[in-house]
């Protein structure tokens, strides 16, 4: 495996990555929100629902990890 595959493999999830300039890095911030939001509703498409069983779509507040692009 040459370097840079070795450096990527070796990535893992942290809250700065929301903010990075790296491709890898916004990619893994990118999936850790697809997985929170597949645990927590069993689903990734940004739909929470409420206690009266409707859909709620999350607001998008969060970090834009592209501004800086």
């Amino acid at each position: 495996m040459d370097q840079k595959s070795e450096e990527i493999a070796e990535k893992n999830y942290d809250p700065s990555d929301y903010s990075s300039q790296s491709e890898t890095e916004q990619g893994l911030a990118i999936t850790h929100e697809q997985v929170s939001d597949d645990y927590a509703e069993g689903t990734i498409d940004g739909v929470i629902e409420n206690v009266e069983g409707k859909d709620v779509p999350l607001q998008r507040k969060g970090h834009n990890i592209y501004k800086n692009k």
